[in-house]
């Protein structure tokens, strides 16, 4: 997946400025995609250059003009074609991992400490995607409807972190026993 294609992800469900799409992931797909600040601005504009995105500027009295973005007809196109193409297997780079596997080389305290940085980072992210989930849960039955794909990535991130927290329990367990 490229980042071209999340950000047409979130301008087919409302039109928005650079500022509004990296709060989005900040606050939504962040949490499966990750982009900084310069590399929404740098993707927009090279969107906007293939004929993607049209802008519209928006006059603001007291800031610069804003530019608000909308998907034209040849990137709501792309976006139908890039949906409909398979998606690859997520492969995953994790220097945790790498550490653990080579954890004989390492002084026993450094991998429990390195393991208890990492656990108390994704116990966070779960409190804060449960809640997510609680306000989702108070939107009446037609707004959970218009939510429904959003959550079930959601859920996806639940589940994930729960996994990963009962995996790294397992592991405590084993490097505190030994």
């Amino acid at each position: 997946m490229s980042l071209r294609h999340a950000i047409l992800t979130l301008l087919a469900t409302e039109p928005g400025s650079g500022y509004d799409i990296v709060q989005h992931f900040k606050q939504s797909l962040g949490y499966f995609w990750n982009a900084k600040h310069q590399q929404v601005y740098q993707e927009l504009r090279r969107l906007s250059e293939d004929g993607w995105l049209a802008c519209q500027l928006d006059a603001q009295s007291d800031k610069p003009d804003r530019k608000v973005y909308s998907l034209t007809r040849a990137g709501l196109a792309e976006l139908q074609r890039w949906q409909a193409e398979p998606a690859a297997p997520n492969k995953i780079n994790d220097a945790l991992l790498v550490k653990l596997y080579g954890g004989a080389l390492a002084e026993p305290d450094n991998l429990v400490g390195e393991l208890e940085r990492h656990r108390l980072t994704h116990a966070d992210t779960l409190t804060r995607l449960q809640a997510i989930e609680q306000q989702y849960r108070a939107l009446s039955a037609a707004e959970q409807a218009q939510q429904r794909l959003p959550y079930l990535t959601l859920r996806r991130g639940i589940l994930g972190e729960q996994a990963w927290l009962a995996w790294a329990d397992e592991v405590l367990a084993e490097l505190k026993g030994a």
